[in-house]
This record gives structure tokens, C-alpha cells and sequence, in this order.
């Protein structure tokens, strides 16, 4: 599959030998990891190395914590340490957070050098991975960041399948999301086998999903905006709690649901609420402050001029972009506990 960006997609059950595409000039290449990963960060920089090239392996932290400016100083450090130049690779062996951070500073050191993706959980394979859009956390979720492609991203569906059921689950909600989006298949598919869904067919229909949307709006002026379903109470509630970011998106498809239905008389918010207790992901939290969650929505960068955007969908498959108001807010944050 080749996504956008000229992005070569590779679907595999086991790491290539070829793992970095041809490049002339590489001499270099620095694998960042976080600690759940560092066994998987290390075959792979054994396998890079086969081919001649110096690789060092850098460090950073898991999840959100990985996603700060201070983090991307120290991981700009080490690649003037090491001598990192522009025909140089990073490569990015994790979750969504370090594909995100890789892919932020490969677009911003020496304006922009080679990122491939190795995404070790679910979540990063179907969304972080692939798109083009990188970023790190500022007063909210992804303020700073860049649109810059990854060459090449190896998905490994072995190492996918030994996953814990609660990294699985993550990346089966943004799976649902993308069914929700452009694929009621994929839909119907989550809806039947759940958790036990082939791995294979959710990650390459999950792909095919956003790319499409990517390559007619690759820079979010239009349709690219669709694939934010349930991320602007997603991100909020992420961003307020101590939720994973697939968990908080769950609660984000709960309240889009059922906004959507008093907006644009979407119907199927029982089957998605079903669908995700089905997974064993949260429908409603406790606890958090309205005002701060509020607060962060009215941040986001998804708001324009006249207001706060949010994607509803009118069915399974028939996503939209609607102008919502305070009121519209506050009926999805109840429908979730807040």
C-alpha cells in the first residue's frame, strides 16, 4: 500500500531485512523508543546495522510524557551529539507517542531528514503511524507540530497479536472510529469478532480509511477533519485525566454519538456504546472537572472563527463536520458522567 506523502505501507509478520528503504547517503540512523519497546528497538537496530550504517538508540519516556518541548531538546541533543545530518534516517519504534515525537523532530531537525515508523502498538499501526502529522503537547493536546510524511512504516502483526488486551482495545476504538468514518464493514467486522478481529484486515482497512481522507486534504483544510471523530471531547478528557488516549477517545465516540443524534438524528449511538463495552473500553468517567474540560475544548485547535467544530456522524459511514454550541458541548460531557 502507498499512502500519502508517497508513504510505503508494509504489512508484515515479521520485521524485513530490508527495513529501511534505499536511500544514498545514509550513514546514520537514530532509533527512538520508549521502555515498552526497547526490546523491539533492539532487533531492529540489529537489523539496521546489518547494512553498514552507525545506529544509536535514544531513549525517551512512554505515553504523553514523551510529548513535551523538553523532551524533543534532549532528543535534538542526541542527534548533534551523534553527528545526525539531512540524508540521515530516524526511525520511531513504538507507540503513537513516539511516532508522534519521531515524526516532529525528523520535520523539524535540519528542516526535515527521513523518518521511517515502526508503530509496537495497535493504536499507533491504525492512526499515529501514518497521515503525516506529527506534534507535542503544549497548554493542550498537539498545539505544536508539523505535517511531515514517514518513507516507509512496518507494521508487524505478530508483534501486534501479543499484545496486552489493554493496548489492544486502544487501537480497536480507533479502529471503530475509522469504521465510523468511511467503512461500516470495518464497522461490522469490530461489532461481530471484537478484540478476537483478524489483525491484518483492521489494520489495512483502518489505513485505507484515513488515507483516502489524507490524500484529498492532506493539511486538514477540509475533509482530513472527518478522521477527528470523538477526539474534541477525546482530547480534553485525555488531557484533564489520567486516561490513555484510546480509552479517552471511546468516551469522545460516546459523546459525538450523541450529539449527533440530537444534531443530525444519528440513530446507532446503543451499537456504538455496545461495540465498546464489547471491547471492554470505558463509556463514562466520574470525577472531572466540567469547567477544565470545557475550558480545553474551547482551546483546541480544531475551532475556527465562529466557534468549536466537532465531527458527528448522520450514520455509520456518513460522517460531517458541524459548528456546535456550549449547550451541544455540555449534552455530550453528561452522556459520558462529566
Amino acid at each position: 500500500m502507498i499512502a500519502p506523502g508517497a508513504t510505503e505501507v508494509v504489512i508484515t509478520e515479521a520485521f524485513p531485512d530490508d527495513l529501511l528503504p534505499v536511500r544514498e547517503g545514509r550513514s546514520k540512523v537514530a532509533v527512538i523508543t520508549q521502555p515498552g519497546a526497547t526490546q523491539h528497538a533492539v532487533e531492529i537496530s540489529q537489523i539496521i546495522s546489518r547494512g553498514g550504517v552507525e545506529v544509536e538508540t535514544i531513549g525517551v519516556p512512554d505515553r504523553d510524557q514523551a510529548k513535551t518541548i523538553e523532551v524533543v531538546t534532549s532528543v535534538y541533543e542526541s542527534l548533534s551529539a551523534m553527528g545526525m545530518g539531512r540524508w540521515d534516517t530516524i526511525v520511531g519504534v513504538g507507540g503513537g507517542s513516539v511516532t508522534d515525537l519521531a515524526g516532529f523532530v525528523a520535520g523539524t531537525w535540519m528542516r526535515g531528514v527521513e523518518v521511517v515508523h515502526v508503530p509496537t502498538t495497535l493504536l499507533g499501526a491504525v492512526d499515529a503511524a501514518i497521515g503525516g502529522k506529527a506534534g507535542v503537547n503544549l497548554a493542550g493536546k498537539n498545539l505544536v507540530g508539523v505535517f511531515w510524511h514517514p518513507t516507509r512504516v512496518v507494521v508487524n502483526t505478530t508483534l501486534l497479536g501479543r499484545l496486552p488486551a489493554s493496548l489492544l482495545r486502544e487501537g480497536m476504538v480507533e479502529a471503530l472510529k475509522a469504521g465510523m468514518v468511511g467503512d461500516p464493514g470495518l464497522f461490522e467486522l469490530l461489532e461481530s469478532d471484537g478484540l478476537q478481529a483478524d489483525l491484518a484486515q483492521v489494520v489495512e482497512r483502518s489505513m485505507r480509511v484515513k488515507t483516502g481522507l489524507v490524500v484529498a486534504d492532506e493539511r486538514e483544510q477540509g475533509e482530513r477533519a472527518l478522521l477527528n471523530l470523538g477526539h474534541t471531547v477525546g482530547h480534553a478528557v485525555e488531557f484533564a485525566s489520567t486516561l490513555s488516549h484510546g480509552d479517552s477517545v471511546a468516551l469522545g465516540l460516546v459523546a459525538a454519538a450523541v450529539v449527533s443524534r440530537s444534531k443530525s438524528g444519528f440513530a446507532e449511538g446503543e451499537r456504538v456504546i455496545r461495540i465498546l463495552k464489547m471491547l471492554g473500553a470505558p463509556t463514562e468517567i466520574h470525577g472531572l472537572d466540567r469547567a477544565r474540560v470545557m475550558e480545553l475544548m474551547e482551546k483546541d485547535k480544531k475551532r475556527d472563527a465562529t466557534g468549536i467544530r466537532m465531527v458527528l456522524v448522520s450514520d455509520i459511514g456518513r460522517p460531517l463536520v458541524a459548528h456546535v454550541t456550549r449547550a451541544d458541548l455540555e449534552l455530550g460531557l453528561r452522556a459520558i458522567g462529566i
